[in-house]
């Protein structure tokens, strides 16, 4: 699965961040080996099933799925909710599927796959498509003659993109469209909320670590200035997402930042709850490989 893991990081956020399946190419009726229980994975979730995907998922209690954004599932339970936003949140999801691999030693199996999870929003006002180059592993077990997964590890494999799809041309490609900006945002970052001022070390991408709560900061799109993203704080067990409108030298922005978890409480909208922020860059160089975007915290 994957994508609805991304819906953690779910790109709404997302977020996304999620898990992402895949219908490409032929699709089984029946799990009737590992590879078409994983072909059967992908499939659902481009339907946005979670009925689906419940069928086809162990469910056990101790059960972990990891996704972008140091995002981490335990249970079956924490996964459904976060798959259902994902689902409610996009209009449309591909998966081509670029490379899967599976081995079997008896009644275990596993795999690796690289995807591009492609999500498509319309919130009435603007019609957005978000493409994330994904990494996946996965393990699956034979019960009672079944297939279903057990874990899952999701990573970023190159960097996401966003396009405006109110200015989408036909012939454009579904899987690469181009972004419009390019920006280096490596170096350390001032970062003031309307109650506190804390800093960030982000990486060229926009991946960082930042001085409140323990927190991680993941970009997620760069569309016109809009810098998008998740962030997460260990400290208080607390997540959500940003979007700032980044100055014409790229050493200012300003914005809101918003919740989508905090603690238990999983079904927080995204962009209901959340406040303002300002961003200032103060020093630019490489930073260490291994942070995770930075973004508003509170």
């Amino acid at each position: 699965m994957s994508g609805s893991f991304v819906g953690g990081i779910r790109v709404y956020c997302l977020l996304f961040a999620g898990i992402m399946m895949c219908g490409c190419g032929h699709v089984p009726k029946s799990a009737d080996g590992p590879e078409a229980a994983v072909r059967m994975l992908f499939q659902a979730n481009e339907q946005r099933s979670l009925r689906d995907l419940e069928s086809l998922v162990s469910k056990d209690a101790d059960m972990v799925a990891y996704s972008i954004g140091a995002r981490k599932f335990v249970g079956w339970s924490q996964l459904a909710v976060e798959m259902q936003q994902e689902f409610d949140a996009t209009t449309r999801v591909q998966i081509p599927i670029k490379d899967l691999r599976i081995w079997q030693r008896g009644e275990v199996a596993w795999y690796t796959v690289e995807i591009d999870y492609i999500r498509d929003e319309d919130d009435g006002q603007r019609q957005q498509r978000t493409i994330l180059p994904l990494r996946e592993s996965g393990v699956l077990e034979r019960r009672s003659g079944r297939w279903v997964l057990l874990h899952i590890h999701e990573s970023l494999s190159g960097p996401v993109q966003t396009v405006n799809l109110r200015e989408f041309r036909p012939d454009q490609s579904t899987a690469r469209l181009p972004t419009k900006d390019q920006i280096d945002f490596s170096g350390e970052w001032e970062i003031h909320e309307a109650d506190k001022s804390y800093t960030a070390q982000l990486n060229a991408s926009g991946d960082g670590t930042y001085t409140w709560q323990g927190g991680r900061i993941m970009t997620t799109g760069m569309v016109d200035h809009s810098w998008q993203g998740t962030w997460h704080q260990a400290g208080n067990d607390r997540e959500g997402g940003f979007e700032v409108r980044l100055s014409d030298d790229g050493m200012t922005a300003e914005g809101a930042w918003w919740y989508t978890r905090v603690g238990a409480r999983m079904n927080i909208p995204p962009r209901q709850w959340g406040g303002s922020y300002r961003l200032k860059r103060v020093t630019s160089g490489a930073v260490s490989s291994g942070t995770h975007r930075s973004s508003p915290q509170h």
